[in-house]
């Protein structure tokens, strides 16, 4: 212990990242399920070669820590926190290959002080195994490039289909190294390599999964991800409070420092290629070509839709390298007081709640939820329990509850996954429901009066119950309306 006492105080940039990764690691008891995590613990629950909105990844994660260590919510949270830790000490090794000691550990700390790592610490999402996948392929792929180690194209190609059964944002990968290897006058014979091209059929292998899983569903996965978006875009709207939007939740996750690095060094390079006709140094373009596309890409696209906060999180790895190479010692130390009051602020909203949050995005009150409807459930153990809110607390209460659970499919409208699980919805004709659904507001303790307009038709008749009302008088008090709908009658 002593030894590691010293080590810790000689190497103060270790002493920063182990500091902050102990930080997240005795919050994660505090910390409740959230939505997310629910929906894909269910996923891993219900095994599966793909999923209708992401590859399951996460959800075989999640179902190889609960089966091992047990079902409960610090379980999940520490599969997070597991695969986000090891994401670090990736990034620390793929650093190792660009940066001089002194950049490396201020890249790490950059990287490690930041609050998307402790997102991904705490949450649940596809991008935990994707970052990780993500950073390994770099390494892979340098490894090939650069050092000429033929059969690291095969790790890179099994890295990059892993990265994909993640997430399909790693399609991206493919586009970093076919780019870096079109714009580097040095590596550029390597496109008729086979050895890339074995990479890449492997990388392909890797995911058939997915594909098989696609073409047994008519592709509503890739549908799902591409068709509306693809939509949307094209109509062409300029909304610049879209592109702000943007800014400010890179802002709130990279932190400004790191955040201005970015911009700065984009500019620069950019600007460079555009107007010199000069590109970087072979190693900084290979950097690049897994960083612009991704942070440049979606920002291009973010004045007419809107970008969701992780989508830019794969760019961030080799963004943080590039930035180590910038960064003064004086913004690095700006930049750790910003990342402990800001972090400082997270610790006291998770334990205390100071703040309520107006959304079902929130990790208080579902397990009382889940308490509360077991106990108005006894009424009618025959009865299933559904709601609408697209998977949140329809997800939550197949955790927190013995009971049978829907979404939206009771009355044939897209459930996300939950179109998928293999119930047929004629099995219930007859049988009578709960319907929950949250006040978000919780502006009052009176009944919503009447049944949404949309459920009408599938059920005979139904009675409002008292709402739900859990953790009374505190800041985390939560209100969910309960209707029991009687004699179900399905459409299809």
């Amino acid at each position: 212990m002593k030894k590691i006492t010293l080590f810790l105080k000689n190497n103060t940039a270790i002493s920063w990242v182990v500091g902050f990764q102990l930080f997240r690691f005795l919050l994660l008891p505090f910390m409740g399920l959230m939505p997310q995590d629910a929906y894909y613990y269910l996923y891993g629950q219900n095994l599966s070669l793909s999923y209708f909105d992401h590859p399951g990844m996460i959800g075989y994660i999640l179902r190889i820590f609960t089966d091992v260590l047990g079902q409960s919510v610090y379980v999940i949270k520490l599969a997070d926190f597991t695969i986000t830790s090891i994401t670090i000490l990736s990034f620390y090794k793929l650093a190792t290959l660009f940066l001089s000691k002194h950049r490396l550990f201020r890249s790490l700390v950059l990287f490690s002080s930041t609050i998307f790592i402790s997102i991904l610490s705490f949450n649940s999402t596809p991008d935990v195994p994707l970052l990780l996948f993500w950073t390994l392929t770099i390494i892979f792929l340098y490894k090939a490039i650069f050092e000429e180690k033929k059969w690291y194209w095969i790790l890179a190609g099994i890295s990059m289909g892993l990265a994909f059964n993640s997430k399909y944002t790693a399609l991206l990968l493919h586009i970093g190294v076919l780019g870096f290897l079109i714009f580097s006058s040095k590596y550029r014979k390597l496109l008729i390599s086979p050895w890339l091209w074995l990479g890449i059929i492997i990388s392909i292998a890797v995911t058939f999964p997915v594909w098989w899983w696609n073409y047994q569903n008519e592709f509503a996965s890739f549908a799902f991800q591409s068709s509306e978006r693809t939509n949307s875009i094209s109509k062409f709207e300029i909304k610049p409070l879209l592109f702000f939007g943007t800014i400010g939740h890179q802002l709130i996750l990279l932190l400004p420092i790191l955040f201005s690095v970015f911009v700065v060094f984009s500019f620069k390079h950019i600007k460079k290629a555009l107007i010199k006709f000069k590109l970087p140094s072979e190693k900084t373009l290979f950097l690049l070509a897994f960083f612009i596309p991704t942070f440049i890409g979606f920002f291009v696209i973010s004045p007419i839709y809107w970008v969701k906060l992780n989508w830019m999180m794969p760019s961030y790895i080799t963004g943080t390298i590039i930035a180590g190479m910038y960064i003064s010692k004086k913004l690095l130390k700006t930049q750790l007081i910003i990342a402990v009051i800001f972090h400082i602020a997270i610790a006291s909203q998770v334990v205390f709640y100071f703040v309520p949050i107006n959304s079902d995005d929130t990790w208080v009150s579902w397990r009382e939820l889940g308490e509360e409807v077991e106990e108005i459930s006894k009424n009618d153990t025959q009865a299933f329990i559904f709601s609408m809110d697209g998977y949140k607390t329809a997800a939550q209460l197949r955790f927190f509850t013995s009971k049978t659970i829907f979404a939206q499919n009771v009355i044939d409208q897209p459930a996300l996954q939950f179109d998928y699980l293999g119930d047929k919805m004629e099995d219930y004709r007859g049988r009578n429901a709960f319907y929950i659904d949250s006040d978000k507001r919780n502006r009052n303790k009176e009944k919503l009066g009447k049944l949404p307009v949309g459920i009408k038709p599938y059920f005979k008749s139904y009675v409002e119950l008292d709402p739900i009302i859990v953790n009374k008088g505190t800041l985390k008090e939560r209100k969910f309306w309960v209707f029991y709908c009687k004699d179900y009658q399905p459409k299809k």
